[in-house]
């Protein structure tokens, strides 16, 4: 029982340091972690990877709130329509069997590794003139606010949509969906997505976490130190991550993200 809680610690703090230093994107390695580490399957490491990436993410997203940093409407349209959504996708995770639920998995994992290291490659210059176009959501630079408009408010909650019902599918946070979302459709800085994102994160996690518990498929022996690990380190992790540099940590996370996909994907096909 000791040498179980001392590696799901351990997993739940690499998980945690993922967070601090690459944003709210990286809680999408809690899952890989759970399997590979505690041979679970995804149906099982799902709401253990979304109490513990929920969590993590709440702590941020309440740390981004006292600095004046986060959205909070915005991440409140995401994350209602994220909540209603994701206890779908939980429910059709017990439906899925193992083997296709993990090949989404790593798809979706391998889609999210290609774009990031496509992003980084790309030059500042040229993702600025790609960003000039008319924007769905625009800030009020006298406010520091969100201008709402139908199409803005449309794509916000096409945003939750997807996140949410990934969310309880996989179990992951959906960072992944929301950074990119309101890097793209907005003109907000990245001050302002990633606790905005960690926000939307830990409601919609809520209700998949909710929806888990209700049909009893969380081992909270597990997922109790694997959260705590994940907390503890994604608050040291953000002290240290202000000092390494961006790009080639992000690029150093797609490639890794890239080989787990591959490497669940030959393990589930053996």
């Amino acid at each position: 029982m000791l040498s179980l809680i001392v590696t799901c610690l351990l997993l739940g703090a690499l998980v945690g340091l993922i967070l601090a230093f690459t944003g709210a994107g990286g809680g999408i390695l809690a899952v890989p972690f759970l399997v590979f580490g505690l041979h679970l399957s995804v149906n099982e490491a799902a709401p253990i990877a979304l109490l513990a990436v929920g969590v993590a993410a709440a702590i941020g997203a309440g740390l981004g709130l006292k600095a004046g940093k986060v959205r909070y409407k915005a991440a409140s349209l995401i994350a209602l329509s994220g909540l209603i959504v994701a206890p779908i996708g939980v429910w059709a995770s017990h439906k899925i069997p193992n083997t296709p639920l993990t090949l989404v998995f790593a798809a979706v994992l391998a889609f999210v590794a290609m774009n990031i290291l496509r992003k980084t490659i790309i030059e500042p210059s040229e993702r600025a003139v790609a960003n000039c176009d008319s924007l769905p959501c625009q800030i009020d630079s006298a406010a520091g606010k969100f201008i709402w408009t139908l199409p803005c408010a449309r794509f916000l909650a096409a945003c939750g949509i997807l996140t949410g019902f990934l969310s309880g599918l996989i179990g992951v946070g959906g960072g992944f969906v929301i950074v990119p979302a309101l890097k793209k459709a907005s003109n907000l800085n990245m001050d302002q997505v990633i606790p905005t994102s960690l926000g939307v994160i830990a409601l919609v996690s809520l209700s998949g976490v909710l929806a888990a518990a209700f049909h009893n498929t969380i081992n909270w022996t597990i997922a109790m130190p694997f959260s705590l690990g994940a907390i503890i380190a994604m608050l040291g992790g953000r002290v240290i991550s202000k000092h390494i540099q961006g790009s080639r940590l992000m690029q150093a996370f797609a490639v890794f993200s890239l080989m787990t996909a591959v490497f669940m994907v030959v393990k589930v096909l053996r």
